[in-house]
């Protein structure tokens, strides 16, 4: 406005350049910084960082009036106040723009009096779960608060239907009607395992009720066996001991069955156990579905295991990683997968340790996203171009007046286009996508003539330059694609699991679902049910596929 208003020539370019360097520091201020004052206004902000005004009434409204004065008086000393102000606040401001510059860098080290909002305590809304009380009337208060309380205790008396219910609830003494009996009958031992006597006697008989389920093509149903064996004791150590001693109060169905629902079908474990409570009538609980769980993650261990193994000394791996959250804390999972294994691995950080120590002796191509951790691993890679084409598109519409960035997403797309043209038509073959690699260096030769000016424009071709052995590693192997998605597509199957464990989960419990889900994956990849391979109780996946 001042330009317009007394045009000057001989500063015109000036003028025009100080227009274009010019900075909001409103804006970079405006809910990223939180300065301890009641306003983003520069006078809070610079007077907290320890700039005062020679006039301490000096404000833009005081200014207005100053000025007003000093058009009907010409007064010096107003003049020379209207010039300190407006130096002042110069100087106020380049004060705010450093101190925004030190904030930026003190974050990245870790300085004690920058803090992220992010890791701050929420505090409104309020979330579920225990409250810590200063006061001990405050706790009993909201004790007495509580929905199961107040049902229980007082509208039931005064509400005499509620007291029926109450009367009528059900108890946890379970009986459940036994479909077979068996009579176990074993030999008496020669020698007790214990302190070796002989001198063993038969001391009653004990019983062991075993839950499973039974599955058929019309349904699935409870099936309860009872299990009677003799118990024997050592007679001069008093050692009682049996051959069933370690049955398993539940079968591999219903094993089968609750993990089936948690990693396949992303039931709740609350519901899984509301649902056999209520379904078949078995006494199940939260803690019980928890150790089936564990118990079947326990097994497929080696299965996990070798799953991992085959990725590793394979010839593909795509790398992908994403948040999770143990015990209200950041983690981290990532997930390594070839075209039919999948495996996912816990890790407490984003650190490059965790893909460095998984494809430590991997050496043949690795796809993954632009993320600087997977640059560390040495063997081929090939990153993601559908991450680069999807950045090129935000920064088009974040800058459509920008020709230098058009320019380069039109050079980038007719590039691409071709390649996915022939990979399309002929798969992923080095014989028919080698022709290609003319079109790349005729691109980074396009790219090199080109003096591009604007800040978006020089990023992307240093970021061309930088990957430039990376981009385009599919055209020189048979059989690796030229986008990440493989791993995309599995880690959408964690977020969905994710979603559905919030955020309580232990780090115990997240490795038990990673091992289970990873099977799960692979079941899908291979093309068998996961459901199936439990019930088969294989150790192999790929042994039971080729049975299937």
């Amino acid at each position: 406005q001042m330009k317009k208003r007394y045009p000057n020539p001989e500063r015109a370019a000036t003028l025009d350049q100080l227009i274009a360097s010019a900075v909001n520091l409103l804006s970079t201020i405006y809910a990223r910084v939180y300065f301890p004052t009641y306003s983003n206004g520069l006078k809070d902000v610079a007077c907290y960082l320890g700039f005062r005004w020679s006039e301490p009434t000096a404000s833009g409204l005081v200014a207005l009036a100053w000025r007003r004065e000093w058009e009907h008086s010409h007064r010096p000393d107003l003049n020379q106040m209207l010039a300190t102000y407006n130096a002042e606040d110069c100087a106020a401001a380049q004060i705010v723009a450093e101190a925004l510059s030190a904030l930026s860098q003190s974050a990245a080290v870790g300085n004690a009096d920058v803090v992220d909002v992010a890791t701050l305590k929420r505090e409104y809304p309020q979330r579920l779960g225990n409250i810590e009380f200063a006061l001990p009337e405050f706790r009993r208060i909201n004790d007495a608060a509580r929905w199961d309380h107040q049902r229980d205790k007082v509208y039931a008396r005064s509400n005499k239907r509620l007291a029926r219910v109450r009367r009528n609830a059900p108890t946890s003494v379970w009986t459940v009607p036994i479909n077979k009996v068996v009579e176990c009958e074993e030999h008496r031992p020669s020698n007790c395992t214990g302190c070796g006597a002989t001198t063993i006697y038969r001391w009653g008989r004990l019983s062991r009720t075993v839950y499973d389920f039974k599955l058929s093509g019309a349904g699935i149903k409870r099936w309860v066996v009872l299990y009677s064996f003799p118990r024997y004791i050592c007679w001069q150590c008093k050692t009682t001991f049996h051959q069933y001693a370690h049955q398993a109060k539940y079968g591999n169905t219903m094993c089968a069955y609750a993990v089936y629902q948690i990693i396949e079908l992303q039931v709740t474990q609350n519901a899984v156990t509301k649902s056999m409570r209520e379904l078949f009538g078995v006494p199940a609980s939260r803690s019980m579905v928890n150790r089936l769980k564990a118990n079947v993650a326990e097994r497929c261990e080696d299965t996990y295991r070798a799953i991992l193994d085959k990725i590793v000394g394979g010839a593909l791996v795509h790398a992908d990683e994403t948040r999770a959250i143990v015990s209200g804390k950041d983690a981290y999972v990532w997930v390594f997968t070839s075209l039919e294994e999948v495996a996912f691995v816990y890790s407490a950080g984003r650190e490059a340790s965790t893909p460095q120590n998984v494809l430590q002796k991997f050496d043949g191509v690795l796809v993954s996203d632009f993320y600087a951790a997977y640059d560390s691993i040495a063997c081929a890679q090939q990153k993601c171009l559908i991450h680069l084409m999807r950045d090129i598109n935000d920064d088009l519409f974040k800058q459509p007046f920008n020709d230098e960035m058009k320019e380069i997403g039109r050079l980038f797309a007719e590039l691409l286009q071709p390649m996915i043209d022939s990979v399309d038509c002929f798969g992923l073959k080095t014989r028919f996508l080698h022709k290609h690699r003319r079109d790349v260096g005729r691109f980074y030769q396009t790219l090199s003539r080109h003096e591009y000016q604007t800040e978006v424009a020089v990023g992307y071709v240093r970021r061309f330059e930088k990957n430039r052995d990376r981009l385009f590693t599919f055209l020189q192997h048979d059989g690796v694609p030229w986008n990440n998605n493989n791993a995309e597509h599995a880690i959408k199957a964690f977020v969905r699991l994710r979603n559905i464990i919030g955020g309580t989960s232990t780090v115990k419990s997240l490795r038990e679902d990673l091992v289970l889900l990873s099977i799960s994956e692979t079941c899908k990849c291979k093309g068998v049910s996961f459901l199936d391979f439990l019930l088969s109780g294989d150790t192999d996946v790929d042994t039971f596929v080729s049975k299937r």
